[in-house]
């Protein structure tokens, strides 16, 4: 399946491959640690600004609790506007 976001939407796919573990070397569960914030650009919607600075493939850091995620063939996405994209890691 293909998704195209529309307008200033973005498609970043999710990363759910960290293991934390604390100095003890005890491993944290996924239930008690916050989900990291960034992610990769999977797809850029339409608005031709949005285009001009992001880009697929760019990693982004995006505002804690925004968008809405999504889970496609196993993967897990998250759709965000670009108000909620903070910044591009270079």
């Amino acid at each position: 399946m293909k998704i195209q976001p529309i307008e200033d939407r973005v498609l970043i796919e999710l990363k759910d491959d960290v293991v934390e573990k604390n100095v003890g070397g005890i491993i944290i569960p996924d239930t008690a640690k916050d989900k990291p914030n960034i992610g990769e650009v999977v797809a850029v919607g339409t608005d031709e600004d949005l285009k001009k600075i992001i880009k697929v493939g760019d990693k982004v850091i995006y505002a804690k609790y925004s968008g809405t995620e999504i889970e496609v063939d196993g993967k897990k996405y998250l759709i965000v506007t670009k108000n909620d994209i903070l910044a591009v890691v270079a």
